[in-house]
């Protein structure tokens, strides 16, 4: 059986097995890696009645050497099997005529856990099949949830540590109050002076800066990524497509093989990204509806076909969102084209220039696939509240702005598609501006909190429970451009 290899979106990697494209996080020419093989679709039957475990292992091990089937089930169970989740994994509600998945259900209460609570796992197995002896190095940039979710996956995982950049102005107080809680002999949290673009592009530039390499060859350390920029990110995230669809199914809210929109409030684009990899494998899916906040670069892609970064960047009330360079747009260009050179082209001139547009027979699939929408601050609070008197369903700031853009959508267009909307996180991650949109009334975050749960009697998760009162750990806080310099400090330093 010819072995399962990944290349770079920009063509000039070589290619790399399972193993070396989890740890190595990100192509040598800083393209991201992706499938060098054809993704076989999968018989929905066969799949309807598995529990989620069980189906996360035939999805998973579609990507994965063929030999190590029973080894990817237990690393499944070690994530998602343990209490941290509960026994369905992922819930699936509605509020009126949207079907709402619940991705918050685990140790963080957000949509990241899919994927970070598994990511350590598929990280120290690989680190095994390889005999790999230095010590590796995780780096994130999170607008929010990515990094609280990594620091809690990778906390005390022997053979790693973690370093996890954040704006400090650019996070709910309660995403920054989980962060700098946070516990491990292993992990580190930085503040930083200027937003999650800045983090981001610094993380990737520090995976393809000589000096860094240097020093890790001199450290015996190696670099690797928990964004989303990791194909071991991306592919946990394709099983709840898969589970959403199927718990539809088994509720009998329709038939196996009927078609299904999916709304994705959507920043760095990596959560939609995995959809259209399931719909790739046989998955149903008729539209993605991509939502964006006020930073809606992505819907005017969408909508024109061209990627212009040279825009004000606002921070919102949805500040997961706030994001101008969404990179795993790359990714699906790639799948699009089918042509490296056309994505290094475009990955080019938009390092050069801050603007792309992809030519017309790419736009024209982008079209056939995708829709997308967005609402500002004032919206996004008019949605979560009418939402709740509508329909009693309490949503966070982000999924709200899912909610609203289908809504749009299916006004403007009456497709009548059932459609599931994936929910990305607990709206106590966001309780003052929930509990202001539900009542007008603004409140400092921690007395929300109590008011929140008080008028709607929607439990808080334990995760986000009694967090104000926790020691804070975390104080460091650097420049922008300072942030290549720290990673070199801490290589030494390990």
């Amino acid at each position: 059986m010819k072995e399962k290899m990944y290349l770079s979106t920009r063509g000039n990697q070589q290619p790399l097995n399972f193993y070396e494209a989890i740890l190595q996080g990100i192509g040598s020419d800083g393209g991201l890696l992706v499938p060098d093989f054809k993704v076989d679709k999968k018989d929905l039957k066969e799949l309807l009645d598995l529990h989620y475990i069980d189906l996360a292992t035939e999805i998973i091990s579609t990507f994965t050497p063929d030999d190590v089937k029973e080894d990817i089930r237990q690393l499944c169970k070690s994530a998602y099997g343990t209490g941290l989740f509960p026994e369905n994994v992922v819930p699936v509600e509605k509020a009126g005529d949207v079907y709402i998945t619940e991705l918050f259900q685990g140790p963080t209460a957000a949509f990241k856990d899919m994927a970070l609570s598994l990511l350590p796992y598929f990280m120290t197995f690989s680190l095994k099949q390889k005999g790999e002896e230095r010590e590796v190095m995780i780096l994130a940039a999170t607008s929010g949830d990515t990094g609280k979710a990594a620091l809690e996956g990778f906390k005390d995982v022997e053979g790693t540590s973690i370093k996890v950049f954040y704006p400090i102005d650019g996070v709910s107080p309660v995403q920054k109050q989980q962060m700098v809680i946070q516990t491990g002999h292993n992990v580190d949290v930085i503040g930083i002076r200027g937003n999650f673009d800045d983090a981001q592009t610094a993380v990737k530039k520090a995976f393809n800066s000589q000096e860094l390499k240097d020093l890790c060859e001199q450290h015996h350390v190696f670099l690797s990524s928990a964004n989303s920029i990791n194909i071991g990110r991306l592919i946990p995230q394709i099983v709840y497509y898969f589970y959403s669809y199927l718990t539809l199914v088994k509720n009998k809210e329709i038939e196996l093989g009927e078609e299904v929109n999916f709304t994705i409030p959507s920043g760095n684009f990596g959560n939609c990204l995995a959809g259209y990899i399931a719909k790739n494998m046989g998955l149903p899916i008729q539209r993605f509806i991509v939502a964006s906040n006020k930073n809606n670069i992505l819907t005017d892609f969408f909508n024109t076909g061209r990627y212009d970064a040279n825009r004000e960047f606002y921070k919102t009330n949805a500040p997961a969102m706030d994001i101008l360079v969404s990179s795993n747009l790359e990714r699906l260009v790639y799948f699009l084209c089918e042509d490296a050179s056309l994505v290094k082209k475009y990955m080019d001139q938009l390092n050069e220039t801050g603007v792309y547009e992809v030519d017309d027979d790419v736009f024209k699939k982008v079209q056939r696939y995708f829709t997308a929408g967005y609402l500002d601050e004032d919206k996004v609070l008019e949605v979560v509240g009418q939402c709740y008197r509508d329909t009693g369903y309490l949503l966070d700031t982000h999924t709200a702005i899912g909610y609203g853009v289908y809504k749009q959508y299916q006004k403007e267009t009456n497709d009548q598609t059932k459609t599931i909307l994936l929910s990305t996180a607990s709206p106590y991650k966001f309780p003052g501006s929930v509990y202001q949109a539900i009542s007008g009334e603004k409140l400092d975050e921690y007395k929300a909190v109590e008011a929140l749960n008080k008028k709607t009697n929607v439990s808080v998760p334990k995760p986000l429970q009694g967090i104000d009162k926790r020691e804070v750990l975390h104080t460091k806080v650097i420049d922008k451009e300072s942030i290549i310099d720290f990673i070199g400090e801490q290589i030494k330093e390990l």
